[in-house]
């Protein structure tokens, strides 16, 4: 996550109030839950690299052999997976 986990409540409290000020949105439900749904959504949005980082540590473990002998590079595997993935599920990063 790019994001500290701290900013998500503080930046979704932020967007409700300001949606609701400038008169975009009107809450059926209090502010306070309409926040507490924005910021699950926002968590689960931003938790999508960090899903997906572990699925490639998970796909590469069946070449740590190699990896350790040196003929594969971790990195340069890691993020060649990771672009493939990212362009096969059009993920936006």
């Amino acid at each position: 996550m790019r994001v500290p986990k701290g900013w998500v409540p503080v930046m979704a409290k932020e967007i409700i109030e300001d949606l609701v000020k400038r008169e975009h949105i009107e809450c059926v439900l209090s502010e306070e839950q309409v926040t507490a749904v924005l910021e699950a959504l926002m968590f689960e949005e931003l938790m999508v690299e960090d899903r997906l980082n572990a699925e490639i540590r998970e796909l590469l473990k069946k070449y740590d052999s190699e990896i350790e002998k040196g003929r594969l590079d971790y990195r340069s595997l890691f993020n060649m997976t990771k672009k493939k993935l990212v362009q096969e599920r059009n993920i936006i990063l």
